[in-house]
């Protein structure tokens, strides 16, 4: 079992949940819920898989708060 981080966010302009892991390339989906969205992602990095393990480029590490004044 691999677990892989991922970043979501909904786009305003068409309601869709949008999302993509960090350093994996191709590695990104979007959905009308997050059910689907996650459905959609388990089946994109899955085919991904089948190329062979990833090599990432980049790490998901922590999100930040940034304070403007």
């Amino acid at each position: 079992m691999k677990i892989f981080t991922a970043v979501i966010e909904k786009c305003p302009d068409t309601g869709l949940y949008v999302g993509y892991v960090p350093g994996f390339a191709g590695a990104h989906s979007q959905g009308e819920t997050l059910d689907e969205l996650s459905a959609n992602f388990k089946e994109v990095i899955e085919i991904l898989l089948e190329e062979g393990e990833p090599k990432l480029e980049a790490e998901f590490l922590d999100t930040q708060n940034v304070v403007v004044a």
